[in-house]
């Protein structure tokens, strides 16, 4: 059940991710974000009393907070990323920081995989990163800016949009491992915690002194994206409490695989060979979790 939940968060992630990069292209980032994570939190309010009917306990919305504050600071990242760079890129680095810390502290508690499933977290992880490298490079600049217009294209790390992915992979491992944490009866609480997230956007905004309203007639379209998103934090919660943190990390981070297809079929982003094997891989991988 944990890897159809982790597998089901990660498909319904990737969704996410390339609405709100989208959206983010027409209204600004930060305005996404606190827009849709409002959303989100009207859709979690009305929810709470069907799925968590028990009274919170302070360290459930304690452990939802903290990760709040690294979720909102990735998800502004993200989209952030997303707006100025190629989503076939910025996607699967974010994950592969997402995947790769909550692999490392959930062995550190003491979690043990299986060898075949060990077999597949290091076949996923090595998916994720292909994706990206494999990236078909922008095609090349004629005229007088040709020399310079080549050279970003062999330094992938160096693209607009990657330092933001970085940051956002960091904050979205925060937010994996501390929605972990909570206790197995928590309900929804600790996700309410969580919207903290909005706080830091808003933070960021002032500070920035970016605007917080979106373009006309995006409203529903960023609504959207906050459902999405909060739809698949909630698959990862029950996939956190059905499995082990570094399994189910994995597979949530595997997300980049919807983004990268999406990007693909809706903006024309090209896929080249070194992808489609990577994607073949990330399958392979999850095969080898599941058995394990």
């Amino acid at each position: 059940m944990a890897v159809l939940l982790g597998l089901a968060s990660a498909l319904v992630y990737g969704a996410a991710d390339f609405l709100g990069g989208v959206q983010a292209r027409r209204s600004g980032a930060l305005a996404v974000v606190v827009w849709s994570q409002l959303a989100g939190l009207a859709l979690l309010l009305a929810a709470l009393p069907l799925l968590s009917p028990s009274p919170p306990q302070p360290s459930d919305l304690g452990w939802g907070a903290l990760g709040g504050l690294g979720g909102g600071a990735g998800v502004a990242l993200l989209y952030r990323g997303l707006s100025i760079g190629r989503m076939s890129v910025v996607a699967p680095v974010t994950a592969a920081g997402a995947a790769v810390i909550p692999v490392l502290v959930g062995v550190g508690f003491g979690e043990r995989p299986s060898l075949p499933a060990l077999v597949g977290v290091a076949l996923a992880l090595a998916a994720i990163v292909g994706v990206s490298s494999g990236v078909q490079a922008e095609p090349p600049a004629t005229g007088a800016g040709a020399a310079t217009a080549t050279a970003p294209t062999r330094q992938w790390w160096r693209r607009p949009g990657v330092a933001e992915a970085i940051g956002a992979g960091l904050g979205f491992a925060l937010f994996f491992v501390c929605l972990d944490r909570a206790s197995a009866g928590a309900g929804l609480w600790p996700l309410l915690g969580a919207r903290t997230s909005v706080l830091v956007a808003w933070l960021a905004a002032v500070a920035s002194r970016a605007p917080l309203r979106p373009a006309p007639g995006t409203y529903p379209n960023v609504a959207a994206v906050g459902a999405v998103d909060m739809l698949a934090n909630l698959l990862y919660l029950l996939a956190a409490r059905a499995g082990l943190l570094s399994l189910v990390a994995v597979l949530v981070s595997l997300y980049p695989v919807s983004t990268v297809v999406l990007a693909r079929i809706v903006l024309a982003e090209r896929l080249t060979r070194g992808q489609l094997v990577s994607l073949g891989a990330a399958a392979g991988g999850v095969a080898l979790i599941a058995a394990g």
